[in-house]
């Protein structure tokens, strides 16, 4: 795509928006001079501005949520009905037992380190005056893709083999302590954990920036009153600052587990679900695209995916409503 083809599209787009909302105008007015008395000018404009939106939401989010639905009941080509055949194959296949107990490991341990990197980085920079160029340097990966990140970190595990030159940073450090190298990509459970140092590389960033603009809501003269009183450092930080951020870790935590949940590029980038490190949504990408492709059991993969995410997105919501209550 040229430069010249997206500016032609983004103003399409808004001659198209701006002609939407002059028209609807010209049909209220049209209908209000009318006085039909079923429509109500002022009833009628907000579902007009916001059909649009509903239109668009249930063309690409519930329509496909749907056929993804219907598909998992139906063979590998999507014409065959076959019932609960695909979801029986799922609940005796191992490969998809060792994909959901990956999710729950990078669901346990990405999250909450994350967010305790970003919560100890934040409070310990605004005490440095070089706390702002610390920061910015932590907040960068933020700015890569995760598939840029992975190849950056394919680097770091780098193995080349008995007798060749070692390239990858783990390994040179390990030589240069007397070590064997090791190829760190093909341990069981260990890559796993160094799968997860990518994802929280990047997301300690988005929790320090977070945090740091909750710390400045602290109020000063709680943490002074402390330190008069004779509490350490320590003592504040456990029994004052974490719990006065408790919103803040529940909101962080929210963000990074359904960003987790839907982990696919840094795998696909550094081992492509060998060695025991599938998750869910490459699974799903396996037996979709690949192979034939099996529609079928991708869309079962991508149901349960879906599933995970809701109870989250459903406690997000009331949780933002006992808010407001409060």
């Amino acid at each position: 795509m040229t430069v010249t083809s997206l500016f032609l599209y983004v103003f399409v787009a808004v001659i198209i928006c701006f002609s939407y909302f002059h028209l609807s105008n010209l049909a209220l007015d049209f209908i209000s001079k009318k006085e039909y008395k079923f429509f109500k000018k002022s009833l009628l404009r907000p579902y007009i501005f916001i059909a649009p939106a509903v239109i668009i939401l249930v063309i690409f989010i519930l329509y496909p949520v749907l056929e993804t639905v219907r598909l998992s009941f139906f063979n590998k080509t999507g014409f065959e009905f076959v019932g609960l055949k695909n979801y029986f194959w799922a609940a005796k296949d191992p490969e998809f037992k060792r994909a959901i107990l990956n999710n729950l490991g990078w669901l346990l341990v990405v999250p909450t380190l994350s967010a305790f990197f970003g919560l100890v980085i934040a409070y310990l920079a605004d005490r440095l005056w070089w706390g702002t160029i610390a920061k910015s340097i932590i907040f960068m990966p933020m700015a890569i893709s995760f598939v840029g990140a992975g190849v950056i970190w394919k680097f770091v595990y780098d193995y080349r083999g008995p007798g060749d030159d070692q390239i990858g940073f783990l390994n040179a450090v390990i030589i240069s302590l007397g070590f064997e190298p090791q190829a760190w990509m093909t341990i069981p459970i260990w890559n796993n954990l160094f799968l997860m140092v990518i994802m929280i590389w990047i997301q300690t960033g988005l929790a320090m920036v977070i945090f740091s603009a909750a710390l400045r809501g602290i109020p000063r003269d709680m943490l002074e009153a402390a330190r008069i009183d004779g509490a350490s450092e320590l003592k504040i930080f456990t029994s004052i600052i974490i719990p006065y951020l408790e919103k803040t870790i529940l909101v962080i935590w929210t963000i990074i587990t359904i960003l987790v949940l839907k982990i696919f590029d840094i795998i696909l980038a550094m081992t492509n679900g060998q060695w025991n490190t599938e998750v869910l949504a490459n699974l799903m990408y396996d037996w979709m695209f690949r192979g034939g492709g099996d529609s079928g059991r991708g869309s079962l993969m991508a149901i349960v995916i879906m599933v995970g995410v809701i109870p989250i997105m459903i406690w997000n919501i009331h949780r933002h409503k006992e808010e407001e209550k409060s």
